[in-house]
């Protein structure tokens, strides 16, 4: 396909088009010609002209209503359009062609200089207007990219932020997160007057599987303790890994202790039954319990680390006392 400018000449009379054909021959333009309107609106709707050179007295068609209808088609209406008509052509008629869409009128007989110059003019415009198209378009391009490198970037920083704050075996939220979202829940408690619980959790047993089986089998049983962990708590519960078999767990808006209590033995009852596991070749079944030791706070706590010294006090007094069971700490809520 030519990289070319167009240019459409139309009139019915084969005189006519040789005659342009001369006058156009020194311009680096491909000439597209046609004898009706008919023909110009078809030829139209396969080629993006530069200029149309349009005679205004043909049979049929004539020149004014093809202008008319390229008017009416949004991807030819942009198209500029020089009528070519009689030298007694009157106001009027120059009125009515600038009306159905002429730009400008080239009276017959032709003065070659005046069509040459004003052929020479649109190219020019067809060329500026040609250079700003792909200079949007390599911007809209390059647009594009930009955008996608920025969500590239934005993907990887906040994989990067996620794997700060959570843990990377299992995916939840890691010792520093917990953290955050401890303060946050005294925070909120504080603002609400409402009350939240902290318990911290260890796996009873977790030591046998990893001795008898390896740690891969050991990796394989914390993830599945994770996943139940996270499908029994609710939506704005924290459920967090701290490191090796201890898990914590930021129960919000707790103001039943009897029901606070039946919840996290339904906790060390879920986690107490059996874990199919597969590690390579390997299919076994591993059996642990869970130890929770529970503090409550309300407001009278006003230290994180205080809070945490009583669900671990809690915790060492469930394991002490037999294990695969919960205790609510003694301090005072």
């Amino acid at each position: 396909m030519s990289s070319r400018p167009k240019i459409l000449v139309v009139d019915d009379t084969h005189a006519n088009l040789v005659a342009m054909r001369r006058l156009l021959a020194g311009f680096d333009a491909e000439l597209v010609e046609a004898d009706s309107g008919n023909q110009a609106l078809a030829l139209c709707l396969d080629h993006e002209f530069a200029l149309i050179l349009l005679d205004v007295n043909m049979p049929g068609m004539d020149g004014f209503e093809v202008a008319a209808l390229l008017g009416e088609t949004d991807q030819l209406k942009g198209t500029p359009i020089i009528f070519v008509t009689a030298a007694y052509a009157d106001d009027l008629n120059r009125l009515h062609g600038y009306r159905s869409g002429a730009v400008d009128y080239i009276a017959k007989p032709i003065n070659d200089a005046i069509l040459q110059s004003k052929v020479r003019v649109f190219l020019e415009l067809y060329a500026a207007r040609m250079q700003l198209q792909q200079a949007l378009d390599e911007l809209a391009e390059r647009n594009a990219q930009l955008n996608t490198e920025i969500a590239e970037r934005e993907r990887a920083e906040a994989k990067v932020r996620h794997q700060a704050t959570h843990d990377m075996l299992t995916g939840l939220p890691n010792r520093a997160l917990f953290h955050d979202r401890l303060q946050a829940a005294m925070q909120r408690g504080a603002r609400h007057d409402s009350g939240f619980a902290l318990a911290m959790l260890d796996i009873d047993g977790f030591k046998a599987v990893n001795d008898t089986w390896g740690h891969p089998a050991g990796d394989a049983l914390l993830r599945s303790i994770a996943a139940r962990l996270g499908s029994h708590v609710r939506a704005n519960d924290t459920v967090a890994r701290l490191g090796g078999d201890e898990f914590a767990l930021i129960l919000e808006e707790v103001g039943d202790v009897p029901l606070l209590m039946e919840r996290c033995q339904h906790l060390c009852d879920m986690l107490a039954l059996p874990y199919p596991l597969e590690t390579g070749q390997r299919e076994f079944v591993a059996t642990v319990s869970a130890s929770i030791g529970i503090a409550l706070w309300n407001g009278a706590v006003d230290a994180e680390e205080s809070l945490i010294q009583a669900a671990d006090r809690a915790l060492y007094e469930a394991k002490g006392s037999g294990k695969n069971r919960c205790v609510l700490s003694s301090q005072e809520s």
